[in-house]
């Protein structure tokens, strides 16, 4: 079953989503400025739309299967949009949604 929760930084709020798709879950968390998501997430695709959007790896390989794994986790690739708000390679998870709620 799907679930939605708030998470809350000194920026301000955004939403986070766990969906199950057969084995692993499909994660992401969106902002008023775009998005990170998990793996599975095609942020070239999103940047056709200009919407800032980069895809989280877990930390220390870990499987990204929750929202706290993405938080924790670090930026595999971000689309052009979201480099424009500072979101580059390796920066954490935490981090690159404070970039999306500045």
């Amino acid at each position: 079953m799907s679930r939605q929760e708030t998470i809350s930084l000194e920026q301000g709020r955004a939403e986070g989503h766990v969906s199950p798709i057969g084995p692993v879950n499909l994660v992401w968390i969106t902002a008023p400025n775009g998005m990170i998501g998990c793996g599975a997430f095609d942020v070239v695709g999103l940047e056709r739309f200009r919407y800032a959007a980069a895809r989280m790896k877990g930390a220390g390989g870990k499987v990204i299967a929750s929202i706290e794994d993405l938080l924790e986790g670090e930026v595999r690739e971000a689309n052009a949009f979201a480099r424009e708000k500072g979101i580059e390679a390796g920066l954490s998870g935490r981090a690159a949604l404070a970039k999306l709620l500045g």
